[in-house]
């Protein structure tokens, strides 16, 4: 079940940050995310006080988690988009994360057509995103998904760590 966080989910969702760095220590990054840096509880708090963090919940446990709002990040203003269009008919996925125990269940992709359902209600013209070109697994899901591979080009990923060569996708709808 999709639905939006609430305070009792940050614990979990928590765990779930950590548990995604302790597999990428043990397996190899696919992302740039750092502990103690971004993604953290705070970054979910906040989300999830602006009603913009989702939750995938399976069995009483947060097997994933989305932020998603129309505000997009700074530097998609450089970026030639495939449509032209005002901020209040974008909406963006700041940050999808599947525990990695979860992982390959489907999870990610039903949370990013949530994400298309939520956008198309909201008046939305296009959901927008960005990942690193590293990131071979959410890249294969968001082609797969119908989104377009519009630009690649640095970015303060969670608005504090650089990253060139990022990938950024849109999806018009």
């Amino acid at each position: 079940m999709i639905r939006k966080a609430t305070f009792y989910d940050i614990e979990l969702i928590e765990e779930a940050y950590n548990e995604h760095f302790m597999h990428e220590i043990e397996h190899g990054a696919f992302t740039v995310f750092k502990k103690g840096v971004y993604p953290t509880k705070k970054d979910a708090e906040k989300a999830m006080n602006d009603g913009t963090l989702y939750v995938y919940e399976e069995n009483r446990n947060i097997a994933g988690s989305m932020i998603i709002d129309k505000v997009q990040p700074k530097e998609y203003k450089e970026i030639s988009w495939g449509k032209t269009l005002r901020n209040d008919e974008v909406m963006v996925i700041h940050l999808l994360m599947i525990r990695p125990c979860m992982a390959k269940k489907g999870i990610a992709s039903a949370l990013v057509k949530y994400a298309m359902e939520l956008a198309k209600n909201s008046s939305c013209r296009a959901l927008r995103l960005d990942t690193g070109s590293q990131n071979i697994p959410a890249i294969s899901l968001y082609k797969k998904l119908g989104f377009q591979i519009v630009a690649t080009a640095s970015m303060k990923v969670g608005n504090t760590i650089e990253h060139s060569g990022h990938l950024f996708l849109e999806k018009v709808i």
